[in-house]
């Protein structure tokens, strides 16, 4: 019933999707939470004409399903590429475009909506009292930012940004539809192979386990460190 001696290839053979599924995962968390980040400004400043488009994205990101959004990346995007690009002149066929390029472009699209949320929330709990004692100092709204508004607004992120990270983690397990192959993507192969289906699920939750306690103690350090400068 379980068998001990197909860990170790196993472990193994997931192993090899581990580098791929990190990038993917790392670079939509950084894209998504830059986009998200503006967004949370624009809302946050109430920017004329921007404010309501926001609104609009985040309604429509947050409810389209992540394995629709990943469909309509694969089917839509390159065809917009290839034609974008014979306006200007250039020919690109954007069906070269690799997949994983796609789950990430797609993904990013998704998780920026959420990362919104997160940063605006966090932008919501800064006391606007000590914006206006940095401005009687003679603050200048860079300095404001960024030695007053920044490092307390980071702080009070972190934790929800560093459940995002995970959040996306497990998203990547969607795309094995388009055939990009992730932790769990390998999984599911490797298991296919041997019809050992127990012994290679259990190998990609040590996968992701491993990943996520990294990824929390590097977020509790991080936000411990920040407080002490703040």
């Amino acid at each position: 019933m379980f068998d001990l001696d197909v860990l170790l290839p196993d472990f193994l053979s997931i192993l090899d999707a581990v580098p791929l599924t990190l990038m993917m995962a790392v670079t939509i968390f950084l894209f998504s939470t830059l986009v998200g980040g503006l967004f949370a400004l624009v809302e946050y400043r109430r920017i004329p004409l921007l404010h309501p488009l926001v609104i609009v994205y985040k309604v429509a990101f947050k409810g389209v399903p992540m394995v629709v959004m990943i469909f309509l990346a694969y089917y839509g995007l390159p065809p917009a590429l290839h034609f974008s690009a014979s306006l200007i002149g250039i020919d690109y066929n954007g069906h070269s475009m690799p997949n994983w390029v796609i789950v990430i472009v797609a993904l990013t699209a998704c998780v920026a909506a959420f990362q919104a949320e997160v940063i605006k929330g966090a932008l919501n709990s800064f006391d606007h009292g000590q914006s206006e004692a940095a401005q009687s100092l003679g603050y200048s709204n860079f300095q404001l930012f960024r030695r007053v508004l920044f490092p307390q607004v980071i702080i009070a992120a972190i934790p929800d940004l560093a459940n995002s990270f995970m959040v996306i983690m497990k998203a990547l397990s969607l795309a094995f539809a388009i055939e990009v192959v992730d932790i769990f993507a390998q999984a599911q192969l490797t298991a296919a192979l041997n019809y050992y289906y127990l012994e290679a699920f259990l190998v990609a939750v040590v996968f992701y386990m491993t990943i996520a306690w990294v990824i929390t103690k590097v977020a509790d350090r991080l936000e411990a460190a920040l407080r002490i400068r703040t």
